[in-house]
């Protein structure tokens, strides 16, 4: 049986009854007539002190709930999880511990305005500051909902030229706010100049229109992604109340179309912090052919305080997902890392032990088994094929690879050298020969172990050639 065949129409709360179905169906509509005062809101829920307080408080990031997403909550369950994610409380005013404006220093990889270039190939393009709804705990929340930060022409022209100049780039993502609350006509006009850019390969989406407003995703929207393919879309859903007849023909309608779905969740406490409601919910998104793509860890953003969870917790659901549904179904838990680090998995840690020519794991039962490595596997072999791959270098960006593969033997913090000149230390005779710091066959102009130029290694494997960054002393002076 379908899901769409298995789950209900979303409910339309009793103040809508009259409306005629061609305007409840329309996306426009739906936007103009979104809730977001004391009045509007109890007209559909019963709202509590706490909800009052935080709805009429100066300041509060902005409120706005379609008609359709409102009238999924249980107007009389006080712990709803779709009021908890729209609905403000008073919570939000309190602050923690660690708490930031830009938690991610979104702005702080921002080359032009819009345009995060936090990865070596891909880009976050932000492209408008208004939402269908807005969610409480959202990351964007310092220019989200504020129609005075909005991007202009201007902008779009600045993040577009960046592009084009910037040919490492290959894969660009649409966010905001939301792009698919732009006008048609904008949003299609970005994503063709994107495509004309010859290096950008992939076009995303970041989108949770299809769960706050299904209705936009009509077949003009679905033939017009079509005809910029590769384009790629991620859904947000947090919740299987969230997943309606409506949803699953909006994503019916645009996996026929040609666009992969993923979908992109938020761990947040008393909504979805649970391994069987996080459970029933890939499940059921895999069953719309929506992919679970990422499970986040709540951003250190302003007013999302009580939606954290401890990472303890997050381990503790991915316990329950791998091994106990198929492989497809489970998301990549990620902390998203403060002060701008990018995503960073976090997993259980399924290795035990290891050994020369052995590796000991253990399953989600905790079966545990030893895999025989091979002892005279050759990483070198494929090389020759490796010359010919399209590689996309960016200086820096390597990390812990760059120790794998032999460009560097460690990563120092800012300002570790300075910091062990103790004593305001001077050069002389004993630290001044920087080759006793140079490793053999290590970094730049390196050669394996035993080669020489002659037998085709390089000047590396020669102490008698000077290397790059390194200090040469001739009969007891400093020669840079």
């Amino acid at each position: 049986m379908r899901l769409e065949e298995k789950v209900k129409p979303a409910r339309r709360a009793p103040v809508w009854a009259d409306v005629p179905d061609d305007k409840w169906n329309d996306w426009r509509w739906q936007l103009s007539h979104r809730l977001n005062s004391v009045d509007e809101l109890n007209q559909v829920i019963h709202l509590t002190e706490s909800e009052q307080r935080a709805l009429q408080a100066s300041g509060l990031f902005r409120v706005d709930i379609t008609p359709y997403f409102a009238s999924l909550m249980d107007p009389d369950d006080l712990r709803d999880p779709i009021r908890r994610q729209v609905i403000p409380t008073d919570a939000e005013l309190v602050p923690f511990t660690s708490m930031m404006e830009d938690s991610l220093a979104e702005d702080k990889h921002s080359p032009v305005p819009g345009l995060v270039h936090r990865y070596p190939d891909r880009v976050l393009m932000l492209v408008t500051t208004q939402c269908a709804s807005y969610c409480r705990y959202c990351t964007r929340s310092r220019i989200v909902g504020d129609p005075s930060a909005q991007f202009s022409r201007t902008d779009y022209d600045a993040q577009i030229d960046y592009l084009a100049r910037t040919p490492q780039v290959r894969d660009v993502l649409l966010s905001g706010g939301d792009p698919l609350v732009l006008a048609p006509k904008l949003l299609e006009n970005l994503i063709s100049r994107l495509r004309a850019i010859p290096h950008i390969e992939i076009v995303r989406i970041g989108s949770r229109v299809p769960v706050f407003m299904p209705q936009r995703v009509d077949q003009d929207l679905c033939d017009m992604l079509a005809r910029y393919h590769p384009v790629w879309l991620n859904i947000h859903v947090n919740h299987p109340n969230e997943i309606t007849q409506e949803l699953a023909a909006a994503c019916d309608r645009l996996t026929r179309a040609g666009v992969p779905l993923g979908n992109q969740s938020v761990l947040l406490a008393g909504v979805n912090d649970s391994v069987h409601i996080q459970r029933e919910l890939v499940h059921k998104l895999v069953m719309l052919r929506v992919r679970p793509y990422y499970l986040y860890q709540c951003d250190l953003v302003e007013g999302a305080g009580h939606f954290r969870t401890t990472v303890s917790k997050g381990l503790e659901i991915m316990e329950g997902l791998r091994g106990h549904t198929s492989g497809f179904a489970v998301p990549t838990y990620v902390i998203d890392a403060p002060g701008g680090g990018g995503k960073i998995p976090v997993t259980p840690n399924y290795v035990v032990s290891a050994a020369p020519g052995k590796v000991v794991l253990r399953n989600f039962e905790g079966f545990i088994t030893t895999y025989s490595e091979p002892l005279d596997y050759d990483p070198t072999a494929v090389k020759h094929l490796e010359d010919h791959a399209a590689r996309r270098p960016e200086p820096g960006q390597s990390g812990v690879l760059d120790l794998l593969q032999g460009e560097r033997l460690a990563i120092e913090p800012e300002g570790f050298a300075e910091t062990h000149v103790r004593g305001g230390a001077r050069q002389h005779r004993l630290n001044a020969d920087q080759h006793k710091w140079q490793p053999l066959g290590i970094g730049a102009g390196r050669a394996p172990a035993g080669d020489s130029p002659a037998n085709g290694g390089d000047s590396a494997a020669n102490p008698d050639q000077p290397q790059p960054g390194t200090i040469t002393v001739i009969n007891g002076e400093v020669i840079s």
